[in-house]
């Protein structure tokens, strides 16, 4: 093989990527200007190693040149000029090929595995042609050979450059073979994926055309029908039972008609059959039987619930009423009380009773109108509000619906919920509800709705003239403890996995628990820790340190702790100035102390009669109002009673309500502030084991309040003897029942002047 002594000066094209074998066609594409008249000019590539086969202009700018390396160049050096003429070097002779030893077994392994190759992928075929093209035997030359199985490869540009570098020829046929070899082994790879790829496709082509096939041949014989036939099946047989009104039926077969034209594909295709499978889900027509048994009825609340006798009594009339129309209707009740007392359990309770079907959902922090109402059809992802997915779930038109917490209802930028109610809880409305989502109007005329509520006042007063309000006041001592023996203990005994031969509580111990841990209103907290008596009871068990336990006052700090209330009221003796008041709060009824001090009597830079009072205790603005009103009609009270007496308006006085960290408002302390100032004034202690509640009014008439049962059950759980209470209250106090107001004093009053001598006895 000859090879030029002399190469002369050349510019050199970068080729990127992977190099360029001998004999082999690469594209170049050349932006320089120079450069590119020079190859058109035919002067760049005169006197290389490199032919030029074909010129194409492109773009501006771009000349598109194939080339083909024809032999392996070796420059000695780089030279400063690209575009130099002048001078020449001679190669060195360190370059020269090393003479090829045994060549014969790599070059038939190279041919054969070339053959394996183009065999696997004929794709190969194309560039072995090539090669042969140039009218010399490539398998001749072992150097032409490797470069063909090299370039015939797709390795990476590193392994093909020390290819072409590498001059002794074994080691350059090994090279090449090693690099044909790999391409083999990835060429068979390849194949047997695309069998298996190939394989799948055909299973899956031809398990599709059997089921095409088997479709037809069942419908020819009338063996089975296309699917839009089958829903429209699906959706009639719902309604076959059903008493669908006949503007909802118009609406049902123009949907299915609808239906019939569309495209099994198409996005409203799966609409409009959403749509109808919540129209023909609704129970048109369809209610549960309802229980009409007066007997069986209060013996489903009695075993359920101890207590709450407003509540069971209501039940029972609207059975009554029920049992003399002959028919059922509906009717918008609202269970309000503090928390715990059981609104939201006596709901199922109710249901029961009444063989009702059950559905409950909260509005608490409901800002969303759609969730009542629903959406619109036209939004993705739409779907019925609450009352009608209650009828899909419940299947009766007739069911009980309880909405938790409608005093706490939110509002926001997507509506007022509150409003949506007001549709829904209008007996007179809601015999027409329209859903946005149906748009057909829906009889909700049936349905008892009850709603349960902490507090009144944050209910919006349109919708709280829609109900019928029954409060659910708290429970006292005997009430709770009678609770917890009939229902709590035996529950939760059975819930930790005992019975009572292993654990027990008794009377005097669930007494105490109530009286030290658990003064709420409500059982909640009571059920709490009777459950954590019962799992150290448990705990005590299994770990082998007892057999059975017995919970008796002295050992119930064992497994509840220290009490947390260890007396009942602040004050055993009430000093001048400080006299016990009666509160409701939203967690029930509590005694609040009011408290009056003398700050410092009138000073000289003080002018006569400028007397002053100070509040404290993070009191609202009503409270503070009510203080001035007593303040004033205190002065004017000691002023009639006691003229000389000039206390109150020579003083600058101080009043106080303990608990400073509790927020409190409301004008019912009135008459207990105006009997502290005239305490305080006349220095004498009021009456011990004396509570009272009432609005003064700057006259001295006493008004009526609210919460009297709260009130009652908190005083006679500070120990109370004597309540004062308003005249008009007295209708309240009377619905008590008897271990409320047993060994209570009452005194109902209409003016100040009645309280006087109740409070400051002559004696």
């Amino acid at each position: 093989m000859l090879v030029p002594e002399v190469f002369p000066n050349v510019p050199l094209i970068a080729v990127s990527r992977n190099p360029v074998f001998p004999r082999f066609i690469k594209i170049i594409e050349v932006m320089v200007m120079m450069m590119m008249v020079m190859m058109m000019m035919g002067r760049l590539f005169g006197m290389t190693s490199e032919m030029l086969h074909e010129q194409r202009k492109l773009d501006p700018g771009t000349l598109n040149s194939p080339q083909r390396e024809s032999k392996h160049p070796d420059l000695q050096k780089q030279f400063s000029s690209a575009l130099s003429h002048a001078g020449g070097s001679r190669r060195s002779d360190g370059g020269m090929f090393s003479d090829c030893v045994s060549p014969q077994a790599l070059t038939a392994e190279i041919v054969k595995t070339i053959r394996d190759i183009i065999a696997l992928n004929p794709l190969y075929r194309e560039s072995v042609l090539q090669m042969m093209q140039a009218g010399q035997r490539v398998v001749d030359n072992p150097i032409y050979l490797s470069d063909m199985g090299a370039a015939l490869t797709g390795a990476e540009s590193r392994e093909l450059q020390d290819v072409l570098e590498e001059t002794n020829i074994p080691k350059r046929l090994y090279k090449a073979l090693s690099l044909l070899k790999k391409e083999y082994e990835l060429s068979k790879l390849q194949q047997r994926l695309g069998r298996e790829v190939e394989e799948k496709i055909k299973q899956t082509h031809r398990k599709y055309l059997l089921q095409e096939q088997l479709k037809i041949i069942k419908k020819e014989l009338g063996l089975e029908k296309d699917d839009k036939e089958a829903i429209e099946d699906k959706f009639r047989e719902r309604l076959k039972d059903r008493n669908v009104p006949e503007h909802i039926m118009e609406v049902i077969n123009e949907e299915l008609n609808k239906l019939g034209l569309l495209d099994n594909h198409s996005s409203e295709f799966n609409v409009t059959r959403n749509y109808l499978d919540w129209l023909t889900s609704i129970p048109w027509g369809t209610n549960s039987q309802e229980n009409l048994s007066l007997d069986r009825a209060k013996e489903v609340l009695e075993e359920d619930h101890y207590g709450m006798d407003d509540v069971k009594k209501r039940i029972l009339e609207f059975i009554a009423v029920s049992q003399l129309r002959g028919s059922t209707q509906g009717k918008i009740l609202c269970f309000y009380g503090p928390p715990g007392v059981g609104k939201t359990s006596i709901a199922r309770s109710i249901a029961r009773a009444l063989n009702r079907q059950y559905f409950r959902f909260s509005v608490g922090g409901m800002t969303d109108v759609a969730e009542i109402k629903g959406h619109r059809r036209t939004y993705v992802g739409a779907m019925p509000g609450k009352m009608i997915q209650c009828l899909k779930k419940t299947k009766t038109e007739n069911p009980l619906v309880l909405i938790d917490e409608v005093d706490k209802i939110g509002r926001g930028y997507q509506g007022d919920p509150s409003s949506a109610l007001l549709e829904l809880l209008d007996p007179e409305q809601n015999s027409n509800f329209l859903d946005h989502y149906l748009d057909v109007p829906v009889d909700l005329s049936k349905v008892l709705f009850i709603c349960t509520a902490n507090v009144t006042h944050t209910i919006p007063e349109p919708l709280r003239d829609r109900m019928e309000m029954i409060n659910v006041s708290g429970y006292v001592a005997q009430e709770k403890l009678a609770i917890a023996e009939r229902y709590l203990v035996p529950q939760l005994r059975t819930l930790c996995g005992l019975t009572e031969e292993k654990a027990s509580i008794s009377s005097d111990a669930l007494s105490l628990l109530i009286r030290q841990y658990c003064r709420e209103s409500g059982v909640r907290n009571l059920q709490k820790q009777i459950e954590k008596v019962f799992r150290k009871v448990a705990f005590h068990i299994v770990s082998g340190a007892q057999d059975s336990v017995a919970v008796a006052p002295d050992n119930l700090s064992d497994y509840v702790g220290k009490p947390v209330f260890t007396v009942d009221r602040m004050y055993d003796v009430t000093p001048p100035g400080v006299v016990m008041g009666l509160a409701w709060t939203a967690l029930g009824g509590s005694t609040l102390f009011i408290e009056t001090s003398l700050r410092r009597p009138l000073g000289g830079a003080d002018t006569k009669g400028d007397g002053s009072l100070e509040v404290t205790g993070q009191l609202g603005e009503v409270m503070k109002e009510s203080a001035k009103i007593a303040s004033t009609f205190a002065r004017a009270f000691l002023m009639a009673k006691e003229p000389e007496n000039t206390f109150l308006t020579s003083s600058h006085l101080h009043l106080h309500v303990p608990e400073g960290a509790t927020p409190k408002d409301g004008p019912s302390a009135g008459c207990t502030i105006v009997t502290a100032l005239l305490s305080l004034a006349t220095n004498r202690s009021v009456r011990q084991n004396v509570a009272m509640t009432g609005e003064v009014s700057l006259t001295g008439k006493i008004l009526p309040v609210g919460g009297i049962k709260e009130k009652t059950i908190a005083a006679r759980r500070a120990g109370v003897t004597c309540i004062v209470l308003p005249a008009e209250n007295r209708k309240d106090f009377s619905d008590l029942p008897d271990y409320i107001t047993e060994g209570l004093e009452v005194h109902f009053v209409d003016h100040y002047n009645q309280i006087y001598p109740i409070v400051f006895p002559q004696n």
